[in-house]
């Protein structure tokens, strides 16, 4: 099974004749045609192959082919976006991304704002992933011609996995100097760095693998929390879906605000994130990190936050000491109770901010917080924001 681009769809494609054909050719999918409209995926028969068309949502247009004159056919103002696939790539670290690009020319309308191309870090323009369904690019990176303004290189599922050709780094050494901006999602912070592109600069990239970055790359100034980094011309994300928080910041630079707004709710994700909100949840990191004699405690306390949380109540409830409680706390979890307390305390606030229209002397209430100003405090100092802000970028109505 395959995926290929053919007139700005994914095809994924299966041989069901003639097995001395080896790969899907761009020719035998020739005349499938996509909208801008129909979201339904739709099928061409023939003797040779099943191919399910997936449409990419963009303004639609007549007889387009992946091909030069294709290129020469976009407007000369769209913005050229070049993202890397570099083998075994993670999918959604690449098409993640180019669907906030191709939303944004979908809802913005008329001539297209962005033009986007996928290439290979390799010499084969087919790029194997973690799913085991080899995606058909654009074209490799020497095949590539033209400018780029914005070029990002996509991560994979580890680091120590990436695979490129050792001419790739000269080359992208030699684009990003030429880009308007460049950076990275996930893992493909450790090419840029591997380019000497991130030294000197503030960077970021999956929390797993963010204290590898730094020891293999010491003049890297690695900070595993933010969802995503800028440091001048360099951008560099979290995992995952991260990628896609740092794209529709990038659209947001571009086009504005609202467009960035509505392409966040057409792909029905949280209005943007700002960079500096933390990859981590206190939940679920205390999850991850629990211990046999702290896993009941750590479970009671989201649900408990109204409670008295000291540390000697918390010490009794675990039937220890508090002296003995606070030292077995910081070396589980990594901090002391108080800080996971107001970690949690800020999780649930995050979240009645977001999701309901409670005033802030309610959402403080809730939330086991004195008043509505210890609330504001804590945001201000946690996220340098204030509730009323976060409420606006994330909630429903602004805090009373």
């Amino acid at each position: 099974m395959r995926f290929t681009n053919v007139s700005g769809c994914v095809a994924i494609s299966s041989k069901v004749a003639d097995p001395r054909s080896q790969e899907v050719r761009e020719e035998d999918c020739a005349g499938i045609a996509c909208d801008s409209v129909s979201s339904r995926p739709r099928s061409k028969m023939s003797s040779r192959f099943v191919v399910l068309v997936m449409p990419v949502r963009q303004p639609a247009r007549q007889n387009i082919r992946r091909n030069h004159a294709d290129e020469r056919s976009v407007s000369r103002s769209a913005l050229r976006v070049v993202i890397v696939a570099v083998p075994p790539m993670r999918t959604l670290d690449v098409f993640g991304p180019a669907e906030v690009f191709g939303d944004a020319n979908w809802l913005r309308g008329g001539d297209p704002a962005y033009q986007v191309n996928i290439i290979s870090a390799c010499a084969d323009r087919v790029v194997s992933n973690h799913l085991g369904t080899p995606v058909h690019t654009d074209r490799t990176y020497r095949e590539y011609r033209g400018p780029i303004d914005t070029l990002l290189v996509a991560g994979c599922m580890g680091p120590r996995e990436l695979h490129y050709e050792p001419g790739f780094l000269g080359w992208l050494r030699l684009q990003s100097t030429r880009a308007r901006r460049f950076g990275s999602i996930c893992t493909g912070a450790f090419v840029l760095a591997k380019a000497g592109l991130l030294d000197g600069r503030r960077a970021t990239t999956h929390w797993n693998w963010a204290s590898e970055l730094a020891q293999d790359h010491p003049r890297v100034a690695v900070d595993p929390n933010p969802i995503y980094v800028r440091d001048g011309s360099c951008y560099t994300s979290a995992g995952v879906t991260a990628g896609i928080d740092l794209c529709l910041a990038l659209v947001e630079q571009d086009l504005g605000r609202p467009l960035a707004l509505r392409i966040a709710q057409m792909m029905v994700v949280f209005l943007r994130r700002p960079g500096g909100q933390s990859q981590f949840s206190a939940t679920l990191e205390a999850q991850t990190r629990e211990s046999r004699s702290l896993g009941d405690l750590l479970s009671w306390l989201p649900d408990h936050l109204r409670h008295d949380l000291s540390v000697d109540s918390l010490a009794r409830r675990a039937a220890m000491s508090a002296r003995n409680f606070a030292r077995l706390f910081k070396q589980e979890l990594g901090k002391t109770p108080g800080r996971h307390i107001e970690d949690l305390r800020l999780e649930a606030a995050r979240r009645q901010l977001e999701s309901t229209s409670r005033s802030a002397d309610e959402v403080a209430d809730a939330c086991g917080l004195a008043s509505a100003e210890v609330l504001r405090r804590m945001f201000r100092r946690r996220l340098q924001i204030t509730p009323g802000q976060y409420r606006a970028s994330f909630g429903q109505t602004g805090v009373h």
